[in-house]
């Protein structure tokens, strides 16, 4: 889960570390009030989940309360499109009022989880302002990394370590190791997948979190109800919204071909093996384990919801979703919604033969195939419309 900038700000804050004063507004006549009451000049930043935003025209200096006021009104409820949303953009219905800094230098700091490693990895380069990933890309060298151990914890040594890496001195560098400690209970207290301070920015007062980001693991959710307050709905797909309510994982892609699978790794060996047939995967579409008949139709509803899709291939393992109950929802499902689209189905596992007996009586037209290659194979010919006995 993805959250705002100045959400992020409001949690690091409220964990000691320094952040700009400013507010957030939604109308352009409070971003001049807000404006007004910080004085001099303001940084207008639109607030949208994607990155590049600067690069989009979302993030410009005002130098006074009225140009505020124009610029938050140029920006709000407009698309603003960055390398990450996409060309259509994402609409921005909310605007940062933020002071105005002294930069002095620009640093990173961030926290990632290492799956190879099985450990959080505190990460601080002084090539801050910069996508992490092109740092690494150009110059690896110029990123410092603590792996560190959970049960172990955030030493001070570690992060001392980090700051002087920074060229921190003095007061900065004891300010430095406390604000990493500070990041890293962050990233451990509210179950982060990612936590990251780009730029932190040094002025003549010390450090700053000039630009915060942080994700949420999805799966810790269940502890964190603040945290889940803060979900903004509009800044996510409504199909993926949507499958959330009746607990199905949805991505939508760019394909022809609708995937629905039971299981995350069965999904993505399907895509790939979709890819390897010459076609081009629609969606992510796991209907997990215990799957009920109406959450199959309902994913099944999700799925058709997207026009572009020209064939679906059905791809399950009958372990806890036993195939019976499968093809009960499947029936269902394209008899309520009258589905138009060629459907490939391929299953094993428990009562498969009771589940096939089921489709084969069921009188609709479902192709079946007894491999995943063809399965991949029947799908993607029909939906290039190549029909076959």
């Amino acid at each position: 889960m993805k959250i705002h900038e100045y959400q992020a700000k409001e949690i690091l804050a409220a964990y000691g570390v320094p952040v700009p004063k400013g507010e957030v507004v939604t109308a352009a006549s409070d971003a001049k009030r807000v404006a007004s009451r910080l004085g001099g000049t303001v940084v207008v930043k639109a607030q949208i989940h994607a990155g590049g935003r600067g690069k989009g025209g979302g993030v410009k200096l005002a130098r006074s309360a009225e140009e505020a006021e124009r610029i938050a009104s140029a920006i709000l409820g407009k698309p603003l499109v960055t390398p990450q949303t996409g060309p259509e953009g994402t609409i921005v219905r909310q605007v940062l009022i933020e002071e105005g800094v002294d930069i002095r230098r620009e640093l990173y700091a961030g926290i990632v989880l290492d799956r190879k490693a099985s450990m959080p990895v505190v990460m601080a380069s002084e090539a801050g302002g910069m996508e992490i990933e092109e740092v690494a890309a150009r110059s690896p060298e110029k990123i410092l990394k603590v792996a560190v151990d959970p049960a172990v914890g955030f030493s001070a040594f570690a992060g001392r370590k980090l700051a002087y890496g920074l060229a921190l001195d003095g007061g900065l560098a004891a300010q430095g190791a406390d604000l990493f400690s500070k990041l890293y209970r962050v990233f451990q207290e509210k179950d982060c997948s990612l936590a990251e301070i780009n730029p932190l920015v040094q002025t003549g007062g010390g450090l700053l979190a000039l630009d915060a980001k942080i994700t949420f693991d999805d799966n810790a959710l269940f502890r964190h109800q603040e945290i889940v307050a803060l979900r903004d709905l509009h800044e996510e797909a409504p199909l993926e919204v949507e499958a959330s309510r009746f607990r199905l994982s949805y991505i939508k892609l760019d394909g022809n071909v609708g995937c629905m699978v039971n299981g995350a790794g069965l999904a993505m060996a399907t895509m790939d093996i979709i890819k390897l047939a010459g076609g081009e995967p629609a969606n992510f579409l796991d209907v997990g384990g215990g799957a009920s008949a109406e959450q199959i139709e309902n994913a099944f509803r999700i799925l058709l919801a997207d026009k572009g899709i020209r064939a679906v291939l059905i791809n399950i393992f009958g372990g806890i979703l036993r195939c019976d109950r499968l093809a009960e929802g499947l029936i269902q499902a394209v008899k309520t919604l009258q589905v138009k689209v060629p459907v490939v189905i391929r299953m094993e596992g428990t009562n498969v033969e009771l589940g096939r007996q089921m489709l084969d009586e069921s009188g609709l037209n479902f192709l079946t195939a007894s491999t995943m290659g063809d399965a991949a194979t029947r799908a993607v010919e029909a939906a290039k419309g190549v029909h076959r006995s």
